[in-house]
């Protein structure tokens, strides 16, 4: 009983206008530094939906796990979704946004200089560790698990 009640209470946003748009920017994101960059779309997907949305760990790697479903298969999904640890609505979204972001972001890739590129990647690389590390130093949410 109490683990169904702290699994209620993780983040189950209302789809509103501002979350859809932040979700479909996340994609859009994602999809571009992936094809700028060449990197795991959960790099980017999931420090994002934990920093933008305030989404409990679990729940930002369950959604990005959906949202690269093609790529990765069923088996970790299938763990996150038994727990109930997966926003389909934005995993959807995202993969849209994402498949988009990448073609656009291949596109401006292979216009730049390999050092540029450099540049951009390990600038990107730091300022996701920065944001994750402030986000862990933040005293937790009242009412939310794992936070």
């Amino acid at each position: 009983m109490a683990s169904r009640l702290r699994r209620e209470r993780r983040f189950r946003p209302r789809p509103v206008p501002m979350h859809i748009l932040i979700v479909v920017l996340i994609g859009l994101g994602a999809g571009l530094l992936v094809g700028l960059m060449g990197i795991g779309g959960g790099m980017v997907v999931v420090p994002a939906l934990v920093y933008l949305l305030g989404m409990d760990q679990h729940v930002a790697q369950g959604t990005s796990l959906f949202m690269l479903l093609p790529p990765l298969g069923l088996g970790a999904l299938w763990e996150y979704w038994k727990k109930r640890e997966v926003d389909f609505g934005a995993g959807v979204i995202c993969a849209g946004g994402f498949f988009l972001g990448g073609y656009f972001g291949g596109l401006v890739a292979v216009g730049l200089s390999s050092r540029a590129l450099q540049a951009i990647f390990g600038f990107f690389l730091m300022s996701a560790a920065l944001l994750l590390w402030r986000q862990a130093r933040r005293p937790p949410k009242p009412g939310i698990p794992h936070a």
